[in-house]
C-alpha cells in the first residue's frame, strides 16, 4: 500500500540512487548498494559499514540480495571499485527472507568470513532452503485453499512452487553468530545496537548507531519502510499465528530513537521521520482492521474475499500470495484478541463473523 501522507517524511538524498554494481557514500563509513529483484518491487538495498576486525581493517556487508548471476555479477564489481582495496570482513542479515539472505553463502565462501544473524531466522532458513516454509507446495495451496482461495490456476502455481526459496537461497552457511536484541556490535570503531522485531520475519534484527557521525543511523531493514507498508503475513507452517499484533507492537521500541535518525530502509530511499512514519503505519493498519471488521459485519467473510478490500490494485500470483498471507493476519488478529469468531464451514472453508 502506498505511503498517502509521504509528504511528512524528508529524503536527504532526494532522487538520487546507486546504479547496480555502485556505491553511494551516505555517511562517513557507510556506503549503500542496490541491487534488482525479479518481482514488483523491483529492489534491495545493502549497505558497507567500514570496518576493523581482528586487527584487519575492511568492510562489513549487511545484507546480501537473492543468489543470481545479475547479483554476483554487480557485488563483483562493488568489489573492484568501492572497498577501497579492503576485504570484506563480515556479512549481517538482518532476517531470513530471500532477498536479504540469499547470497549469504557465496559471500562469506567468497571473503572468509562469518554470517552474523538472529538464531530463529537462521534456522528457518536452514530448514526453507532445503524444502519449503510458507512459500509454496502444497501444504501452502491447502492452507490458502482452507481460507477462501480456490482459484484452481493459483492453487496449481502455489503447489509448483515448492523450490521457490531454495531457487534464491540454494544454500545457507554451516555456521553463524548469533545477534539478538540489545547486542552491541562494534563496527568501524562506532557501536551499534541491535532491536529486534517481529511479525516480519520471525527474529528480525534492525540496526541503530547513535555515535554516528552526524545524524543516528537505523539500518531498518524491512521493519519500517517509507513507501510502502511492510508485509506482515501468516503462513502454513504456523497457521493461527498473530504476527500483526506481534508487528505493531515492535514498531513501538523505535519510538525511543532520537526523531533526527536517519533511516536506511531495505526498500525505497533513505529518510527522516521515523516518528511519523510509525505514527502513519499505526494509521494505515488502524484503517485496514476497521476494513476488515465492517466487510465481516455484513456478511461472515473468509481471507480471499477480503483482497478486493484490501488491495486496490491487480495483483499476480507473487502479490496473491502475500496478500493472502496479509488478509489472514488481519482476520486472525482480530479473532484472537476476541472482535471476531472464526467457524469452519461444510466446504471446508474458515469465515469469520463478529464475536
Amino acid at each position: 500500500m502506498a505511503n498517502a501522507r509521504e509528504s511528512e517524511l524528508h529524503y536527504p538524498l532526494g532522487e538520487t540512487l546507486p546504479q547496480p554494481g555502485e556505491a553511494l557514500d551516505l555517511a562517513p563509513g557507510v556506503r549503500w548498494v542496490r541491487m534488482g529483484l525479479p518481482f514488483a518491487l523491483d529492489h534491495i538495498n545493502l549497505w558497507l559499514l567500514r570496518d576493523r576486525v581482528d586487527g584487519r581493517d575492511g568492510w562489513t556487508i549487511v545484507d546480501c540480495g537473492i543468489a543470481s548471476d545479475d547479483t554476483r555479477a554487480n557485488w563483483e564489481k562493488v568489489f573492484a571499485e568501492r572497498l577501497d582495496g579492503l576485504p570484506v570482513l563480515r556479512v549481517i542479515a538482518t532476517h531470513f527472507h530471500p532477498d536479504h539472505l540469499g547470497l549469504a553463502h557465496w559471500l562469506t565462501e567468497r571473503w572468509g568470513c562469518r554470517l552474523w544473524m538472529s538464531a530463529t531466522d537462521f534456522n528457518l532458513a536452514r530448514l526453507a532452503s532445503s524444502s519449503t516454509v510458507g512459500m509454496g507446495g502444497a501444504s501452502a495451496a491447502a492452507f490458502f485453499g482452507s481460507h477462501g482461495l480456490t482459484d484452481p490456476e493459483s492453487l496449481d502455481k502455489i503447489r509448483a512452487r515448492a523450490d521457490y526459496y531454495p531457487k534464491m537461497v540454494p544454500v545457507v552457511p554451516s555456521s553463524f553468530r548469533r545477534l539478538m536484541d540489545g547486542t552491541e556490535v562494534e563496527i568501524g570503531g562506532r557501536v551499534w545496537q541491535c532491536i529486534a522485531g517481529y511479525g516480519h520475519a520471525p527474529e528480525h534484527i534492525s540496526l541503530f548507531c547513535g555515535d554516528a557521525q552526524g545524524a543516528p543511523l537505523l539500518i531498518s531493514g524491512d521493519m519500517v519502510l517509507p513507501r510502502i507498508s511492510t508485509n506482515v503475513s501468516v503462513v502454513d507452517v504456523e497457521p493461527e499465528a498473530d504476527p500483526l499484533t506481534l508487528y505493531l507492537n515492535s514498531l513501538a521500541r523505535y519510538l525511543a530513537l532520537p526523531a533526527d535518525t536517519l533511516v536506511l530502509p531495505s526498500h525505497g530511499k533513505p529518510f527522516t521521520g521515523l516518528h511519523q512514519r510509525i505514527d502513519q503505519l499505526r494509521e494505515h493498519h488502524d484503517e485496514r482492521l476497521a476494513e476488515v471488521v465492517t466487510a465481516c459485519a455484513a456478511a461472515p467473510t473468509h481471507a480471499a474475499g477480503l483482497l478486493s478490500v484490501l488491495f486496490k490494485r491487480k495483483l499476480d500470483l507473487h502479490q496473491t500470495t502475500f496478500a493472502m498471507g496479509e488478509a489472514i493476519a488481519h482476520l486472525n488478529a482480530l479473532w484472537l484478541q476476541g472482535d471476531l469468531r472464526r467457524e469452519l464451514g461444510a466446504d471446508g472453508v474458515y469465515r469469520f463473523s463478529p464475536a
